[in-house]
């Protein structure tokens, strides 16, 4: 039964839309769709800006007179022409950058939190800063916290056998890999937090701090960095 109103409903919808005049507005009795006048291509997937650049200049596709280069977000970047004779555009190219993962806002292990740090952050002041404390903070020292909301106090180790109490370095500025490596990393404000974990060890935490502003610092780097290596190249217009 089933299959013969399908069959029906299939043949049916074979037949041609009819146009239906009610109180004076056209309607059709079938859902049908506009047929595009311009043939579109898949988009080349690339995933550097050197990539990118080097598709660009290569002329190795057909393209439109003009084209606009969108920076779209920190990590990724189209290639798009103008409107067609469909009002619609092609995407011939799309970068997305590939970067290392790192779990802001979440707790994690001493030694874990200290391998990310050097894998996902480069290097400056207040990241070998938190390196040493991470380092030397003695674990099952939660009860010896001083937190009043903004700053904590922690027992670091001091030397082979003696302690001292630090005080958390709290905000502080950081530089992880944030968007496309051939740019400056934008540098940010982060909140470090600790807290002692089920099985008594101190935990690690970064926060982001900045309201995002990060994004349009390297949005305009990486808009800049294309805009230099297109320079020769008038028909490319770089937004972000």
């Amino acid at each position: 039964m089933d299959l013969t109103r399908e069959a029906l409903k299939y043949m049916v919808e074979l037949g041609g839309a009819e146009v239906i005049n009610i109180n004076g507005e056209n309607y059709t009795d079938k859902q049908v769709y506009r047929v595009n006048q311009a043939l579109r291509a898949d988009p080349v997937k690339m995933s550097t800006l050197t990539s990118l650049l080097d598709y660009l200049k290569a002329d190795v596709d057909t393209m439109p007179e003009k084209m606009i280069v969108q920076v779209e977000s920190p990590t990724c970047v189209r290639a798009l022409s103008r409107l067609d004779m469909d009002r619609k555009r092609e995407e011939l190219a799309v970068t997305r950058a590939e970067l290392p993962d790192f779990d802001y806002g979440r707790y994690m292990g001493k030694e874990k939190f200290i391998i990310a740090l050097q894998a996902v952050f480069l290097p400056n002041e207040d990241r070998e800063l938190l390196l040493k404390f991470a380092g030397t903070v003695k674990d099952e020292t939660i009860a010896e916290y001083g937190d009043n909301g903004i700053s904590q106090k922690a027992t670091i180790k001091t030397g082979i056998t003696t302690v001292g109490e630090a005080v958390v370095p709290n905000p502080v500025t950081l530089r992880p890999y944030r968007t496309f490596t051939e740019v400056m990393q934008p540098e940010s404000s982060f909140i470090f937090r600790m807290r002692q974990g089920e099985g008594r060890e101190v935990e690690c935490a970064i926060f982001e701090a900045d309201g995002g502003a990060w994004r349009n610092a390297a949005m305009l780097e990486v808009k800049r960095y294309l805009q230099e290596g297109l320079k020769d190249f008038p028909q490319y217009t770089v937004i972000s």
